[in-house]
């Protein structure tokens, strides 16, 4: 469930089977109310234009739609005496382009080609201020899902990194507490070499925010720490010197900082 905010009216969206349905209550709330939220919608329904426009969507988009059903409804829509609720309209034709929903985010939703199209029912200015919401959510919802994919590849390669520590840096014979050590020294190989301080440091400077360093990396600083626990955990099997190790990475961050288009792409981390 995602929420955006057209014309002070919070608009309320859920995804179903990976498709985005917006309410159509909370939108109908904005012309008239709470009160005749569900009016506005049956109104809407008994539009001739609206059942076109609804019976299209269904037959493009829905193999199972009824519509020897959706005829009848076509017939009489626009008649004084014809009236139809979006339970009936489902319940009939067998329609996935409306749900109605019980519960504590209750109300009726559409597929977001539909709630578009009943946008013109509230206002024609109502519509596109809402397009124009519903699209800057899912630009961030992409750069979220961005973040959230390169930060889950920065976790598989350090377990790649980790391994080749625990292979090559490790003694026979060690205790819990001094392999944390070698772990958290290497990583910090990575740190010093990709942001220029430990992360000890960084937690000093910044002792107000939870988690760690590479939680507010950037995506191209992400990708690039993918990169360079690989090449570290082939560094460390060839038995390159630590001290060598974090030059050459550091100037691996440079170089590929540079080609991924960082604002800091000039920055020597270290001297």
């Amino acid at each position: 469930m995602a929420k955006i905010t057209v014309q002070n009216t919070p608009i309320t969206i859920l995804s179903v089977e990976e498709q985005d349905y917006i309410s159509l209550t909370d939108m109908a709330t904005a012309k008239e109310g709470d009160n005749r939220s569900a009016d506005i919608i049956k109104n809407w329904l008994r539009n001739r234009y609206t059942i076109e426009f609804l019976g299209t969507w269904e037959v493009i988009h829905n193999p199972n739609f009824k519509v020897v059903e959706f005829d009848h409804f076509r017939m009489s829509a626009g008649l004084p005496s014809f009236v139809l609720s979006a339970s009936e309209w489902i319940d009939r034709t067998n329609a996935v382009g409306i749900i109605v929903k019980k519960g504590r985010y209750g109300g009726t939703y559409a597929h977001k080609d539909i709630a578009f199209e009943f946008g013109s029912a509230i206002s024609v200015p109502f519509k596109l201020y809402l397009i124009e919401e519903f699209q800057r959510l899912k630009t961030e919802e992409q750069k979220l899902l961005g973040w959230s994919a390169k930060r889950e590849l920065s976790k598989i390669n350090y377990r790649i990194h980790t391994d080749a520590i625990k292979t090559h840096l490790l003694p026979a014979e060690i205790t819990r507490e001094q392999a944390a050590y070698v772990y958290a020294d290497e990583a910090d190989v990575l740190n010093v070499a990709m942001f220029g301080k430990t992360a000890r440091q960084w937690r000093e400077e910044n002792p107000d925010l939870k988690g760690n360093i590479r939680d507010y990396a950037s995506i191209n600083e992400l990708i690039c720490l993918s990169n360079m626990e690989n090449l570290n955990a082939v560094f460390i099997e060839q038995d390159i010197p630590q001290s060598e190790r974090l030059m050459k990475l550091n100037q691996i961050a440079i170089h590929q900082m540079s080609i991924l288009g960082s604002d800091n792409s000039g920055r020597k981390l270290l001297k």
